[in-house]
């Protein structure tokens, strides 16, 4: 759906706005007269070697929106959110911020479905609340992402570690072999990126699925120990006391409390979604059809998940404590564990290859956001501008090449005395993630505000957001509470020993960063904030719209000669 109606204040308020986007916006002007080319499968093509191509089906962003958030958070992480928190706690937090992922997604839809451009959720912030935000969101986004994909390198060789000990074969072999082959795939270009991480994260649905089916199997009876039902939640009980010199409720609440930061880490990574509207076809119905259906995938498989996990082991199961100590491979999965006391032979070593898989699909896509969050920071000027230059495949190479780089400190883990350092490294990526959920619920906010204000309805938008700017100003209260109480544990004495300052540093350190940028940045530029009645809602949306008219042109005559049945339409497209 092309909007091309235009409600404008003044021509002052026009003089305002155009000043107010050739700030952030610079990007716009190499192809504003770069016409877009439509090819066989449907991909929108420039030529300028300025653009990135729109080469993301429906189906292509759907799935790795899906792969991004389904990964070892669920296989692995959920066990040591149980031994900590017990299962209705597990249950209560997860469900809860599902919701918050559901609102923050759904804001992030409404501003792209309006504006589907390159630069991103980075871009929207810069673009309606403060060009501060927008470069501080974007390099603490793109830091998240460089410090969170040679985590998963690293996952991958202690996978592998299983079958062939890291005695035998050094685990920098295997991370030097997955990082060559997802730089190959990304420089592949998008078409081909796009196929691969539709079948590996469809692949991933289907061992969940199978996982969830195969805990309730279990949960009613076909294992050795019966019918488990409810049991756990009377002994040892619903929720589990956090370790410390407090008891009771206090203790149990403060279990409750640490299964959200538990819940958040598995939900990370749900946003990217927001990052693929530059490369995405038809983006102004795709994006918001997908952040739909993510939503309900994502909540019905983590909730699902959790709730028959809750049923099949205790909190307190002394296999379990172990459990959490081995690190990312299948011997860590409260799954595998639960099918060991079901005597299921063979199965933790093929759990094992899928956890293998999810590791790569996870590593893969976190390369490929980093290198577009890097395009879009240079698309508005807040990175050299080499980085925006891409190839004819529409791959933004010299922004892969810089983020592949910093990649290579997965090697750090190659060398087991410099493993713990980069454990607690680690750590940042959730704070950096919840900055990028509350920088989006900002953003929407202002958004909402500004479109208000210069007149432009619900019924003038391709999409909205179902809780409006009071669901977004709730959910960013609850966001801002689980980032400032996000590591209270360090100041707790109990079993755990005296203050973890080392735990607090990293835990927290992701707080002062972004504030750092956007201080800093406003200091140097002397940048405002962007007023509701100024706010640019039009700079590059006629570029937009030309490409989105091309699309449909092209789709128009291909379905001509070739329709689709109603059969497919109506029951097999919404899947994908």
């Amino acid at each position: 759906m092309a909007i091309t109606q235009r409600n404008s204040g003044s021509s002052a308020s026009d003089a305002a706005r155009a000043e107010k986007g050739a700030d952030f916006g610079k990007g716009y002007e190499a192809g504003v007269h770069a016409e877009p080319h439509v090819d066989a499968d449907g991909v929108v093509e420039y030529a300028d070697n300025q653009h990135l191509h729109r080469g993301l089906k429906s189906r292509h962003i759907s799935m790795i929106a899906i792969g991004g958030a389904i990964g070892t958070g669920l296989i692995v992480g959920t066990g040591k959110a149980l031994a900590q928190s017990g299962p209705a706690s597990i249950l209560i937090s997860y469900t809860l911020v599902g919701l918050l992922v559901y609102i923050v997604m759904c804001g992030l839809g409404e501003m792209a479905a309006w504006l589907p451009h390159a630069s991103g959720f980075s871009g929207y912030a810069a673009r309606f609340c403060d060009p501060a935000l927008g470069f501080a969101l974007g390099w603490t986004y793109w830091c998240k992402y460089i410090i969170t994909t040679p985590n998963q390198l690293t996952a991958t060789a202690l996978i592998i570690s299983k079958w062939a000990p890291a005695s035998k074969v050094n685990p920098g072999i295997w991370i030097a072999v997955f990082l060559v082959v997802i730089c190959a795939v990304n420089y592949f270009g998008i078409k081909f990126f796009g196929e691969l991480e539709f079948w590996l994260s469809s692949f991933k649905v289907v061992v969940i699925v199978g996982v969830i089916l195969l805990s309730f199997l279990l949960a009613v009876g076909v294992g050795p120990q019966g019918a488990t039902g409810f049991k756990y939640y009377n002994d040892p009980g619903a929720f589990a006391p956090l370790p410390t010199k407090a008891v009771g409720t206090t203790a149990q609440f403060a279990g409750f409390w640490s299964s959200f930061v538990n819940a958040v880490f598995a939900y990370l990574g749900t946003e990217l979604i927001g990052v693929t509207v530059g490369e995405a076809q038809n983006p102004r119905k795709t994006i918001p059809r997908a952040i739909k259906l993510t939503f309900y995938r994502i909540l019905f498989f983590y909730v699902l998940s959790v709730f028959f996990l809750g049923m099949l082991i205790p909190y307190n199961h002394e296999d379990l404590l172990k459990a959490n100590k081995k690190s990312t491979s299948a011997d860590a999965s409260p799954f595998v564990l639960a099918i060991k006391i079901a005597g299921i032979k063979y199965l933790d070593h093929i759990l094992n290859a899928c956890i293998l898989l999810f590791t790569f699909s996870a590593s893969n896509s976190d390369l490929y956001i980093a290198s577009r969050t890097m395009y879009g920071l240079a698309e508005r000027g807040h990175a050299p501008k080499i980085f925006r230059w891409t190839d004819k495949r529409g791959v933004p190479v010299p922004a892969l090449a810089i983020s592949a780089i910093f990649c290579c400190s997965a090697f750090m883990n190659a060398a087991s005395d410099s493993a713990q350092v980069f454990t607690y490294f680690v750590n940042l990526t959730t704070i950096f993630g919840l900055m990028a959920w509350i920088s989006l619920l900002v953003t929407h906010i202002y958004f909402v505000r500004a479109r208000r204000a210069q007149g432009i309805t619900d019924e003038m938008m391709p999409y909205v957001a179902p809780a409006g700017m009071w669901g977004s100003i709730i959910a960013l209260f609850f966001c801002c509470l689980i980032a400032v109480t996000k590591n209270f544990n360090v100041f707790i004495k109990g079993s755990y020993g005296n203050f973890d300052y080392k735990n607090f540093i990293t835990g927290y350190l992701g707080i002062p960063v972004y504030l750092f940028c956007i201080i800093g940045y406003k200091i140097v530029t002397r940048c405002k904030g962007v007023k509701p009645h100024e706010a640019d809602f039009y700079t590059g949306k006629d570029e937009i719209d030309r490409e989105e008219e091309a699309f449909l042109a092209a789709q128009a005559a291909k379905e001509a000669v070739n329709p689709k049945s109603n059969f497919y339409k109506k029951y097999v497209s919404w899947l994908f």
